[in-house]
């Protein structure tokens, strides 16, 4: 067990442009595994830990929480599993960006100023982190993710209500289907956020069962995770600027413009020819907040052309909590209603 009802945990409240991604920093032992992917899958299978600080009435469905474990690679100062609400997943760039900025701020990793460089262990691989600091702050953090590249272009997709849609599918450190917003009749406003959900489920369970996806070089990450409605994308000035609003399941819109959903889009356009190496692309969420990605590097591996992106946004602290358990709690391992966690159809 890498928690017991006995441990207080101990939790560092951060979120990334509006993205709540909590860390824990201590009270949890790293869980069986060689690898991180191999412990996180342990955490995926196990629960005990994700009910317990996920589920109400300790948790929601609006947040994520990281665990910090000791890295196996060499090169990373530490190793980090993500807990989202539904899902374990190999990479994200909003917690990637929550953890760097609590290891910097709790001094688990010393702050250099003006720039303070490391390396983290996601599931998915290792990650460069790259931190501007001033005055024992952090302004912002730039993470260079693992390899990204698109699967399928323009492929067709029935979804019942909605007829056959074009849409693309890629890997970004997580899996998406990636559909035109306007087509759907969205602006990407926050009016439209439960509407949103409702119709980005059924685009990415339908994904799946018509589409699928099996990443070439670890089979473990197979089936598409999310779905990303693309605002339309324009040229202004020297990058290229957009929008959009990624669905995770069980059915809430991510509040940060999503690092690996950033990536995947840098590597359709890449895939397409229309961004190259040293490219960038400004999204917007759909609360207004930014990620800005660019296309760092691109090669050949395992038969198809990926790319090397980078995503620099913002994170702040919250606040500092502990979470216990009284033995004599009915609830110990937190419950799900419905009117807030929303239900899979």
């Amino acid at each position: 067990m890498t928690w017991s009802p006995e441990n207080t945990i101990e939790i560092v409240g951060c979120h990334a442009e509006g993205e709540v991604g909590d860390v824990i920093v201590s009270g949890v032992e790293a869980p069986p595994g060689k690898t991180i992917w191999e412990q996180a899958q342990w955490i995926a299978r196990d629960e005990g830990l994700r009910n317990f600080v996920l589920n109400e009435p300790r948790g929601g469905v609006f947040r994520h929480v990281n665990l910090l474990v000791p890295a196996i690679d060499p090169k990373a100062a530490t190793g980090w599993i993500i807990m989202e609400p539904a899902d374990t997943p190999p990479m994200s760039g909003s917690n990637s960006m929550c953890v760097a900025t609590v290891l910097l701020k709790e001094g688990i990793v010393p702050m250099s100023e003006p720039r303070t460089q490391f390396y983290l262990e996601a599931p998915g691989g290792l990650v460069a982190i790259s931190a501007r600091c001033r005055e024992g702050q952090v302004e912002s953090i730039t993470t260079t993710n693992v390899r990204s590249f698109a699967d399928r272009l323009d492929a067709s997709l029935e979804v019942e209500g909605l007829g056959t849609l074009s849409v693309d599918t890629a890997y970004g450190g997580d899996t998406f289907v990636v559909v035109d917003a306007g087509a759907l009749g969205f602006a990407l406003e926050p009016d439209e956020a439960r509407q949103i959900c409702e119709v980005g489920i059924r685009i990415t369970a339908a994904a799946n069962e018509q589409l699928g996806f099996v990443h070439p070089e670890n089979p473990g990450i197979n089936g598409i995770s999310f779905c990303l409605m693309a605002g339309p994308t324009e040229r202004v000035g020297d990058r290229w600027e957009s929008s959009n609003a990624v669905v995770i399941r069980p059915g809430k819109i991510d509040r940060s413009p999503t690092g690996t959903g950033l990536s995947a889009r840098l590597a359709i356009a890449h895939a397409r020819g229309v961004m190259g190496v040293g490219d960038e692309l400004l999204v917007r969420s759909v609360i207004g907040s930014t990620f800005l990605g660019r296309i760092e590097s691109a090669d050949k591996n395992s038969g198809m052309i990926s790319v090397r992106p980078s995503v620099t946004g913002r994170a702040w602290i919250t606040d500092r909590r502990f979470l216990t358990l009284d033995e004599r709690d009915p609830f110990a391992a937190g419950y799900r209603m419905s009117d807030t966690w929303p239900a899979l159809s």
